[in-house]
């Protein structure tokens, strides 16, 4: 069976800390907690799991306080976590039964890190991440903000779950980095550019998003989901601002790089041509993100809402439009499975259940 370190960096993580570690603490073999600078109580709080918390001046780079903290680690493999990260139940057991029959030859296995959910339990954003890592290959940390793990080798992936559980969100904290970076003159990547990109949308900072995204686009060099996502979250900001045209285009773009479709792109088609009511147009975009098959193996950004209840609460609006309650009150109910006491649901429900049968229709909330 192989030995696992975990290795974390923290800072005023009291809130959280505990219940990251009562999760993960009796499947790993080794605790590993680098502080960057607590004022609160978070270091106390780990020196109860463990003696090796060590100390790390904050440079405003994730990518060195991670390597940090794998620097401390002296087991078989690496399990990296944030403070506000927890394994549930199913997934301690996966984790445990991975442990027990992991190959050595195995130089890093994949996790799907669900990093956020809804009132409902639903997953609302998740991709994977290279979560259980070698010791001896010594891969390494890049960037100093969206930080990734440059892995190679033998990777393999796990249907087993990371799942973040943020209590607030630093607003502006990773802005402040990219800002700092441009004053610094640092050349960005393609990387760079998305993700900056994604701050500035964030912020509200809809024309500057639109360029960055841009920038990445032009390059040639980069991931080219970063580059469908860039197509897609571009669309977002030329919506925000009133421009449907280049919104759309946009939209179409992101399938040039994705080949196919996706319930991300094909929702928001839909609701492009909702609101120009063209609802023959939306419905057939709605249906299509409910019927694509989700790839396993995938590893970019995915929002399940695009597939699930989302397009089903939408489609119930077109049909409505038409004056179709039977297709309308169908997939109203469809979304009801996902949100059961969404009040638009529930309200759209009252309105469209006693009218389905019948010829008089009345608005409903989408």
């Amino acid at each position: 069976m192989i030995s696992i370190s975990l290795c974390m960096i923290v800072k005023n993580e009291e809130e959280v800390l505990a219940r990251c570690l009562d999760s993960v603490k009796d499947i790993v073999d080794e605790i590993n907690i680098v502080d960057t600078g607590s004022t609160d109580n978070t270091v106390e709080i780990a020196n109860r799991y463990t003696d090796r918390v060590f100390y790390f001046e904050w440079i405003g780079d994730f990518a060195a306080a991670r390597n940090e903290s794998f620097k401390y680690a002296t087991k078989d493999y690496i399990l990296y976590l944030d403070a506000d990260d927890v394994l549930l139940e199913e997934d301690r057991k996966k984790l445990k039964e991975l442990k027990e029959t992991l190959d050595i030859s195995v130089d890093s296995v994949s996790m799907y890190y669900n990093a956020g959910m809804d009132e409902y339990g639903n997953i609302t954003l998740q991709y994977r991440r290279n979560r259980l890592v070698k010791r001896s290959r010594n891969f390494k940390w890049k960037g100093d903000c969206h930080q990734y793990l440059e892995v190679y080798g033998n990777i393999i992936n796990s249907d087993i779950a990371v799942t973040h559980k943020k209590i607030r969100h630093s607003v502006g904290r990773n802005l402040s980095i990219y800002q700092k970076k441009l004053e610094r003159g640092d050349v960005f990547s393609a990387r760079d550019y998305f993700y900056y990109g994604n701050e500035l949308r964030e912020n509200g900072f809809y024309r500057e998003a639109i360029e960055n995204y841009e920038k990445n686009i032009q390059l040639k060099e980069g991931w080219v989901e970063d580059k469908v996502y860039a197509c897609i979250n571009k669309a977002d900001c030329y919506r925000m601002i009133g421009e449907k045209e280049k919104e759309l285009f946009s939209l179409l773009e992101s399938i040039k790089f994705a080949k196919t479709p996706r319930p991300e792109i094909c929702s928001r088609m839909g609701y492009y041509f909702q609101r120009e009511q063209d609802y023959q147009s939306a419905i057939f975009w709605y249906k299509l993100a409910t019927e694509i098959e989700i790839d396993f193996n995938k590893w970019s950004f995915s929002y399940p809402a695009y597939a699930t209840w989302y397009p089903h609460l939408q489609l119930c609006v077109c049909y409505y439009n038409l004056q179709d309650f039977e297709n309308a009150y169908y997939h109203n109910e469809k979304a009801r499975e996902f949100r059961p006491n969404d009040e638009r649901i529930l309200f759209n429900k009252s309105i469209i259940e006693p009218k389905v049968n019948l010829d008089v229709a009345h608005g409903i909330k989408q």
